[in-house]
Formats: C-alpha cells, structure tokens, sequence
C-alpha cells in the first residue's frame, strides 16, 4: 500500500442516547483517519461503540456533535461512496441472488454489473437462486456483492461473520479480502473475535466510546490462514 491520503476523516465525534432521563454516551469526542486503500478491523466489547461509529461513518445515523468527511465532503445519508454489510444478510426473499444484487446497480451511478459482483465474491454459479435455496455464508457473500455492485470507495462491514459458524465466515472473510485486493476499496471490518485482527493493515480497539489503542500488523495474513 503506497497511497496514504486519507479516504475518511472523523472529529471530535459524539453520540449521546436519552433514555427516559438518563443520557447514554455510545461516542466520546472520537477521531478517526482511515487511509486509501486501507483494511481496518475494529475491536472491542458489546456496547463500546463500534457499530454506533459505523452508522454514522456509513449515514445510517448521525452524530450528536463532531463532523465525518470522505475525501473533500462531509458525509451525508445515503452516502453513494460508501457500501455497508450487516451481521444479518436483509436479502428480499422473493428476489433471486442476481435481483438482489441489481436493486442497488439499478440505482448507482458507475455500478458493476451484478453478475460481475456475484462472481467476485465466489457466486457465480449460485445467482440465480432464490435466498432460501442458499446457506448462511452464500447469503452474507450475496450481501456483500450487493454493496460493492456500486463500486464503493468505502465498504463497512458490521459483524459480518456473527451469525455463521468459522469455516463458513471464513469464506465470507476471503470475499472481503479479494474485493478489497481487487478493487482497491478501503475498508473497515467490525467484530468480536480478536483473531480476525490479523487481517488487517491497522487495528482500533474501541471502549466506553473511545478508541483506546492502536496497532499496525507487520504484514497481512490471508484469510485461508485464519482460525477460530
């Protein structure tokens, strides 16, 4: 990786939820600054904040103070640039793998064509298949073709492994890391399980909605390499 401009920048990001009279701070003046073509995994406890971040980097939320930019903007709702994956797969079950997938390219400005999405991410012999016909893991990685079918310079994926068992998020981890080689799309990767970390360029480790600590692995390790 040569390309060191920032692709996100975030400042003195806050986010507080009422509870009845009690104020809950899921963000606590955060700052964050994600490279170009960077793969970045965030750690850290149910509750430190993680997803909070996520959603407002993604404009599925917004900040109670602090500003998030993507390269000369400040991100909005919606954000074109940015493509987010959920723990849970959201596929409309009546539509094939392919119409789930051409939903978004229907829309997207400089889309792939969904067909192309589903065979970066192993499926392409799989696309004409209704949701129900596919195992857990084929509906994440149907997911994730969704959200890079629109090129996006910024991909978020939220737990994306949760809900499957490990030989079967390891797939899933495999097609992240290929869009991320292929495409040169920066990410950031939410999760629970630490030994994920390896994959990354950079680790945050998040508590009580701050960013604690941070570390740069030496070198990537394949996702094939991983186990949990």
């Amino acid at each position: 990786m040569t390309d060191r401009t920032p692709t996100l920048r975030a400042r003195g990001l806050c986010k507080v939820y009422r509870t009845g009279e009690v104020d809950v701070h899921a963000l606590r003046s955060l700052d964050l600054v994600l490279e170009t073509g960077e793969l970045v995994v965030l750690l850290g406890p149910s509750g430190s904040g993680k997803s909070t971040l996520l959603n407002i980097l993604g404009g599925l939320d917004t900040a109670t103070s602090g500003e998030a930019w993507f390269l000369d903007h400040e991100l909005s709702s919606l954000d074109e640039h940015v493509g987010f994956v959920f723990q849970f797969y959201n596929l409309i079950p009546s539509l094939t793998a392919l119409e789930n997938v051409a939903l978004v390219t229907e829309i997207a400005r400089n889309p792939m064509a969904p067909d192309e999405a589903l065979a970066l991410v192993g499926l392409g012999a799989r696309m004409h298949h209704f949701p129900a016909q596919l195992s857990g893991g084929e509906q994440q990685r149907v997911a994730i073709a969704r959200a890079i079918a629109k090129r996006p310079d910024l991909l978020l994926c939220d737990e994306p492994t949760g809900a499957l068992d490990s030989q079967t998020g390891l797939l899933v981890l495999e097609a992240i890391e290929r869009i991320h080689d292929e495409l040169g799309t920066s990410t950031v990767l939410i999760t629970h399980n630490a030994v994920i970390a390896d994959l990354a360029d950079r680790v945050l480790v998040m508590g009580d909605g701050r960013i604690h600590e941070e570390r740069r692995n030496s070198q990537r390790r394949p996702a094939r390499e991983i186990t949990w």
